[in-house]
């Protein structure tokens, strides 16, 4: 009787672990973007997200990311009248989109002809 009762148990630990799929990690290919116009700003002090410092970020397709590849004050005083800190303006990026960040490999801002 013993030994049915662990034949019977040992098989119904081997049906369930059987049973058990494997977790599949499912990774998204990184959004390219190549000569995209986009907002480019702030991310704390315009587009509001959350962040300990100034920092250069874009917002592509209603969605703001942090940039990586490029600083803030590259492109000059972020504090500025017409800085990042104070003001939105338009540029032509290329990179990709990798977990919730944008790697910039090119960022070209526009004038104010070009923003219209």
């Amino acid at each position: 009787m013993k030994r049915l009762t662990l034949l019977l148990f040992l098989g119904l630990f081997g049906f369930v672990a059987n049973a058990q799929s494997p977790t599949k990690k499912t990774t998204t290919a990184p959004k390219v973007l190549k000569n995209q116009i986009v907002d480019i700003s702030c991310g704390t002090c315009q587009f509001k997200m959350k962040g300990k410092d100034c920092e250069l970020a874009v917002k592509i397709d209603g969605k703001s990311y942090f940039v990586d590849g490029k600083k803030i004050d590259d492109f000059g005083d972020a504090h500025s009248e017409h800085g990042f800190c104070n003001a939105v303006s338009k540029a032509e990026v290329t990179g990709s989109i990798v977990k919730n960040r944008f790697k910039a490999t090119s960022i070209k801002l526009l004038d104010d002809k070009a923003k219209m």
